[in-house]
This record gives structure tokens, sequence and C-alpha cells, in this order.
């Protein structure tokens, strides 16, 4: 009963704060939303003045340009005498001139009847010459001796333009007006905005000029008969259909005027600001959007609700941990006691499986040990198998120069008993070369056999290889094999064993002379190149190669490709073990043609490497 107390009163209590955050959020959207507003008005009063001071100095600029241009001495001439052709020419050129400097849309004259005798434009296809004009305020106010002033869409050029009229007097009487319009796309160009509209509207509410091209000839209001009558009569906008503005109507909203716009499927709400020119009789209006200072308000609204539910959530878990902090207190005890209960039996645990371990441990360090030890011995015996296998042909080989060199002694005795020491010595010269060869040979055996040093150091590969055919020349000689050895100058030195190296060269040039011996091809090839990492040593045969379902086994121990009696199966093995010793890596490649290629990566020396070694 008192935990469903305790929810009933937490939820009402929910709920007040809820309905709390939305009325703060409510009056701060509002709050916001007026200020932002006001902010807005006030950017915008801004742009309404800089666009009424912009119109104001562009029409300045021409507003007495036509009294000057009607005292022209041309322009009075023309005055006087309107159908003279000759006069009309020398009018049009000096017209077109002034229009070019002023930098005026157009310039003309009209005579008292409203025809037009001259104008700027006389060369082109839309020309005012022979036009009349008299139906337009400007002439009538113009030869009325007032000033004219009219904005209008032209009936000739169908081009925007706002019109100059002043008197053309001679001798104190008008004999006609001169006409100066001026195109105002400047500066309905350089209204373009991204956040606010500008537009210019007549006494009758149309929209004549505009920074959105979309709304011009738009009427804010629907115009009466009265007021068609009047545009018909003066064809101020000739054709144009004079469609109502899209505005969805007009409110208020904290003082300022917003006016709701149709642009396609979207309605805007633009803030509305107005300023009369009186001079034009125009009203100059700017329309910007609210889009920006209603997201304003909604993020301060948000802010300001975010704010509150966070500071009730506070006040909620400052409540919800004291409320707990009694019952944590009276488990704390509890929760000691079991944990250190819990740490007493891990604490035994723990010990008695560091024992364990410690056990496992010296177990497998003497199981790495007596494998240690098996790895030399198994690379001691293949070398002994290997010289066992060699020791025919060693026999045959130290006999040879053996009984050749008891020739050249015996020869040498009777060469010194005839006196002809030169070629005794010489015989004698062959005799110690035969020696040195045999010791050379006795010499790698020896290294061969010998237990070899575990250390890495760096080695040269050209005098391991040199090394290497000293030994394994006698089997490659047996087996009628045809060596060819290419090895780059400037190969770098690797990490290996000197002797653990020449065994791995000993035994897979041992294993290519027997893969060869007997066949019609007993080409072998050993290369070398330089890596990415280091040296890549190829030794290829022109054997039977290693057929596709062994080349993974050919690695293992005790397995070999060779008859019974011809083999452990251990040097490949041995050779594999060896190379990964040195952080290299060694593998077989089917050959094209036929064969086998042996491919053994090595790791060059680094400069630490080759000191020790030095």
């Amino acid at each position: 009963m008192r935990r469903a107390s305790d929810r009933i009163r937490v939820a009402v209590l929910l709920l007040l704060a809820g309905l709390g955050i939305g009325v703060a959020g409510w009056l701060a959207y509002g709050h916001s939303k007026r200020l932002f507003l006001e902010d807005t008005s006030r950017r915008g009063d801004n742009v309404l003045q800089l666009a009424v001071t912009t119109l104001r100095g562009q029409m300045a600029r021409f507003e007495r340009l036509p009294q000057l241009v009607a005292e022209h001495a041309l322009i009075k001439a023309m005055a006087n005498d309107p159908e003279n052709l000759g006069l009309s020419g020398l009018v049009n050129l000096h017209l077109k001139e002034t229009q070019e400097l002023l930098g005026a849309s157009d310039i003309y004259f009209m005579d008292l009847k409203g025809m037009t005798r001259a104008a700027s434009n006389f060369d082109t296809e839309t020309s005012f010459v022979g036009g009349n004009f008299d139906f337009r305020p400007y002439f009538y106010d113009a030869v009325a001796g007032g000033e004219g002033r009219f904005y209008a869409l032209g009936t000739t050029s169908r081009k925007r333009g706002y019109y100059f009229g002043a008197p053309v007097r001679v001798g104190g009487s008008i004999r006609g007006a001169l006409i100066v319009k001026i195109d105002l796309d400047a500066v309905e160009e350089a209204w373009r905005g991204d956040d606010y509209a500008l537009m210019v509207t007549d006494p009758e509410g149309i929209l004549f000029l505009s920074s959105r091209p979309e709304w011009l000839f738009t009427a804010l209001a629907p115009l009466t008969d009265e007021a068609r009558a009047r545009l018909a009569a003066n064809r101020r906008y000739v054709d144009a259909p004079l469609d109502p503005f899209p505005q969805e109507g007009m409110t208020e909203v904290a003082g300022q005027s917003l006016l709701a716009v149709r642009e396609g499927p979207v309605r805007r709400d633009y803030l509305h600001l107005a300023a009369p020119m009186p001079e034009a009789d125009w009203t100059i209006r700017v329309l910007l959007e609210t889009a920006s200072a209603r997201r304003q308000a909604l993020t301060v609204a948000g802010a300001v609700m975010l704010a509150l539910a966070l500071g009730v959530m506070g006040m909620a878990v400052i409540a919800q941990r004291r409320a707990r902090l009694r019952e944590r207190f009276q488990l704390q005890q509890a929760a000691r006691n079991h944990l250190e209960r819990r740490v007493e039996e891990r604490t035994r645990e723990l010990a008695e499986v560091n024992r364990r371990l410690e056990g496992e441990v010296a177990e497998r360090r003497l199981a790495e040990q007596n494998l240690r030890r098996a790895q030399d011995d198994l690379v001691q015996a293949g070398k002994m198998a290997a010289l066992g296998q060699m020791s025919a042909a060693l026999s045959h080989e130290f006999n040879q120069p053996l009984g050749a060199a008891r020739t050249f002694a015996d020869n040498a005795l009777i060469l010194l008993d005839r006196g002809r020491t030169g070629d005794a010595r010489g015989n004698i010269d062959r005799i110690l070369s035969l020696i040195d060869r045999m010791g050379s040979i006795s010499k790698h055996l020896r290294s061969f056999a010998r237990s070899p040093d575990q250390k890495l150091k760096a080695v040269s590969l050209p005098e391991v290889v040199e090394a290497s055919l000293e030994i394994a020349q006698l089997r490659l000689r047996a087996a009628g094999a045809d060596l060819t050895i290419a090895l780059p100058d400037g190969l770098p030195q690797v990490v290996a064993g000197p002797v653990r190296l020449q065994q791995v060269l000993v035994n897979i040039l041992t294993n290519a002379a027997d893969a060869v011996e007997g066949g019609t091809d007993r080409r072998i090839r050993l290369e070398a190149d330089t890596t990415d990492e280091g040296v890549r040593i190829r030794v290829r045969d022109h054997g039977p190669g290693v057929p596709p379902g062994l080349a993974e086994r050919i690695f293992d121990p005790f397995f070999s490709t060779k008859g019974v009696g011809k083999g452990l199966g251990l040097g490949l093995s041995i050779s594999y073990n060896i190379v990964k010793d040195f952080g290299g890596n060694l593998r077989v490649e089917p050959a094209t043609g036929g064969g086998a290629v042996f491919v053994i990566d090595l790791r060059a020396a680094g400069a630490e490497v080759a000191d020790r070694a030095a």
C-alpha cells in the first residue's frame, strides 16, 4: 500500500511539473517571439530606409535633366519647325549622344500634338519616332507648363521606365515636350536579398518594382472599375493581366504586421513594413521572413523547457538518492562482510591456482628444453646421415688426389735423378695443390659435422654458398648435375647462423642432385636477389618435381618421396625449422616446364647485427 501511494504521489508531481514546464515554454515562446520580431522590424526599417534613399538618389540624378536638355538650341529649333526632316536627323544624333552620356534609357521630343519628332532610339526596331503618346500624363503635364512625372510600361519597347517631362519653350511660349526615360532595373537588381523582399506600389496598389520578379504587375487589393478605367486611359501597364497578389491575409502579432503569402504549395509569413514616397506618389514596402524569428523563439522556449526539465529531474534525483541512502547504509555492512568472505575464498583459490601454474610452468620449461635438445640432435643426425651418404664419394674424392700425388712424387724422383729440377718442382707444386684441395674439403666437413652455434649474426651469403659447394660438389658430380650459380654483386648480409645456413643449402642442393640424377635434363640453378625485407634464394631443378598433393607435407619429419633406404625424411624438415629460427621462410613452388623451385626468404642484417658480426 505504501509503495502504491508513493507511485501515485510521484505521478501527480510529474504531471504538475510537466504542465508547469509547458506553460513556461509557451510564455517564453511568446515573449521571445515578440522580441525577435521587434529586432526583425528594426532591421526591416534599415532596409526600407536604404531602399527609399537608393530610389530617391536614382531619380534625383535625372530630375533636372529634361529641362536642361530642352534649353539646347537644336531642341528649340526642332520645336519651331517640327516637320523639318533635315533638322530631325541632327536632333536624333544629338539626343542619342546625350542619352549615352547621361546613361538614360531613352530621350525624345514630342510636338504639341503628342507626335514624337526625334528620339535617341531612332535607329532601333523599337524607335519612338512617329509614335503618338499624348495619352501619357508626363506629356500633358509638361505641355501645360508643369513637370511631367510618370511610371509605366512602354507601349513600344515593352520595358518598364520612369518618365520625366519638361516643356520646350521658344520665345516664352511652349512649343513641345522633352521626355527623359530612365531604367530602374539596376535599383531592382540591387534589392535582391535572401531573407527579405522589396517592392514598390503605385496609388492603385499595383506592384511595379520588386526584388521578386514573379510578383511584378500584381495588385495588393482588388481593382475597382474606376481604377481600371484610369489605367486604361493612360495605358500605364499596357495589356499586363494585373493578377491579384498571392496574399492570404494580414494579421497583427505583438504590434507587428504579418502578411501571409502563398508561394506555390508553401505558405510563408512575412513581417510587412511600408514607407511612403510622396514625390512620386509611391509606397515602398519590405517583406522580411519571420521563419528565423520563429525558429529562434522555439529555440529559446526549448532551452527554457529543457532547463526546467533538467532542474525537475535533478530535484527528483536528489530526493530519490536521499531516500535510497538509508537503504544503502543498511545493506553496506552486510555487503562488506560478504565481500570479505568472498575475498578470503578467492585468495585461497588463487593461491592453489598459482601453485598449479608454477608446476605447469616448470613442466613446460622442461618440455621446451627436451624439445630443443631433440631438435639439435635431429639436426646433427641429419648432418651425419648426409655425411654417411657422401662417404663413398668422399673416399673416391680423396683417393683420386692421393693416387695422383703418388704418381707426381714418383715422377719427381725420376726427374731429380735426371737433373730436371724445374720439372720436378712443377710436380711438387701440383702435389701441394692437391694437398690444399683435400685440406679445404676436410675443413668444410669438420665445420659441417660440428654442433652449430645457435647465436644469429650477420652472414655473407656468397661465402656460405662457396662453403656449401665444397661439400655438395661431390654429390652433384656423382649425379652428373650441371649447376649454375647467379649471385649479383652488392647482396646484403643476412641474419643467420653460417653453419646452419650451410646445412640448409647442402640439403637442398643434394635433394636437387637426387631429383635430376638419371634424367635427361640435369640442370640446377641457384640464384639470389634482393627483396624489400632481405634476400630471396631460389634453387631450381629439372627433376620430376613435387606432386601437388604432397607439397604441404614435404616439410613434415620422416616424410620422403625417395625410395626405401635413400633417406630418413628429415633433411627438409630440419631445413624448414632452421630457416624459421632465422626469422625467414622456406617453401616449394612448381616450376614452369617441370621440376621444382625451393625458395628461401631471409631477413637482411641490420646495423646492430652487422656491428656485432664485425
